[in-house]
């Protein structure tokens, strides 16, 4: 095993669990080779596996009805499927709920969306905005107990997926101000208060900064993910001077304090954000993921153009995974492995191009699982 220190006894007592019965190295051992543009026995798995009640139901063999499962059921499905997974997620039910600012959001089990916010206009928006800020300068920050809360999670979460390694996410803030306001009127408030979006920016990175250096742990996890969707189908949302200003700065920031402590730090957005991953890389990301190849981001194409970095999430979760067929599923797999010498590179996930969302085909998930297991490296 490659855990040492303060929670070595934890996962000594998880042993060494195959997914292949040829499985050479442990799943810890599988990731940190990836991620380092290593060799490795076969290609890693990796994904999202709270969504799909089908595929919980096909590899637990109960009988889910709905979404009447938990995360034990998540758990045991990873277990059995993945290398590297992300935090389990209960269904979040049905219900409407109202949170301590006032929106109100529809939650429908594996997904959820904005019924009404308390605020229509950019005076409203400024208003919540500034809050915002003035609760993140008054907030005391508590270092033991973000530590014990955070490593609190990551340990029962690692009961729950075995020797699955846990990606854990980090966020500068800045998707939570134009998703909570609301695009068209994010891009009023943003003409007429600028300066306010950068403070905002600031004080929002500096304070995760200011957890991170009290969590992390590289031997909880060796990697982290930055989510910060800022792409379409078409590109990215913004102009190149405003993600210079108001992001990319921040995600360097983020970036850099999970390097102080040798973490990994993999970068997500949906959609076509290929244009700027020049300027992603400058900010020190390893890697990315979610890589959508009905909006251009071929898997195969940027590993062999950016070798150096750690690619992850390139299987259609659409066209694919939900109307393809076993052979379909395994055909592509194939060419992401073989395509890219990626079980002798190293740098390289196997995963849906989101998350196993309800509609993907139980029997496409197995298949996807079963071809990385037919490709191992003759030469590892």
């Amino acid at each position: 095993m490659v855990y040492n220190g303060k929670y070595k006894k934890y996962f000594n007592n998880l042993g060494f669990e195959k997914i292949f019965p040829a499985d050479i190295l442990t799943k810890r051992e599988r990731v940190e080779r990836t991620l380092n543009h290593q060799p490795v026995d076969r290609v890693a798995l990796l994904d999202q596996l709270s969504y799909n009640q089908e595929i919980i139901s096909h590899y637990t063999g109960k009988s889910v009805n709905g979404f009447n499962y938990n995360t034990e059921d998540i758990g045991h499905v990873i277990r059995k499927t993945l290398d590297i997974c992300f935090p389990l997620v209960n269904p979040l039910g049905t219900e409407q709920v109202i949170d301590e600012d006032g929106f109100v959001r529809q939650n429908d089990n594996w997904t959820s969306w904005h019924v009404s916010r308390p605020f229509n206009d950019v005076e409203g928006a400024r208003r919540w905005l500034s809050a915002k800020v003035e609760k993140i300068k008054k907030e005391k920050f508590d270092e033991e107990k973000e530590r014990k809360e955070y490593h609190k999670q990551m340990q029962e979460m690692q009961s729950k997926v075995g020797e699955t390694v846990i990606m854990n996410f980090s966020w500068t803030g800045f998707c939570s101000v134009y998703d909570s306001m609301g695009l068209e009127l994010f891009t009023y408030f943003y003409l007429d208060y600028p300066d306010e979006m950068t403070e905002f920016m600031e004080l929002s990175t500096r304070r995760e900064i200011m957890r991170v250096n009290a969590v992390a742990d590289r031997e909880l996890s060796p990697v982290i993910l930055i989510p910060e969707d800022f792409a379409t189908k078409q590109g990215p949302i913004f102009s190149p001077e405003f993600l210079k200003k108001q992001l990319f700065p921040y995600v360097k920031m983020l970036t850099d304090a999970w390097h102080n402590h040798g973490i990994k730090v993999i970068y997500h957005s949906d959609g076509n954000y290929k244009k700027v991953i020049p300027d992603l890389i400058q900010c020190g990301v390893d890697g990315f993921y979610c890589l959508e190849p009905n909006c251009g981001m071929d898997i195969v194409e940027l590993k062999n153009t950016w070798p150096d970095m750690v690619w992850a999430g390139g299987v259609d979760g659409v066209e694919l995974m939900e109307r393809g067929t076993p052979e379909d599923v395994r055909k592509e797999i194939r060419r992401h492995i073989m395509c890219t010498d990626a079980y002798k590179t190293g740098g390289m996930f196997v995963g849906t191009s989101s998350e196993v969302n309800p509609p993907i085909k139980p029997e496409n998930f197995r298949a996807m699982v079963e071809a990385v297991g037919e490709i191992f490296n003759p030469d590892f």
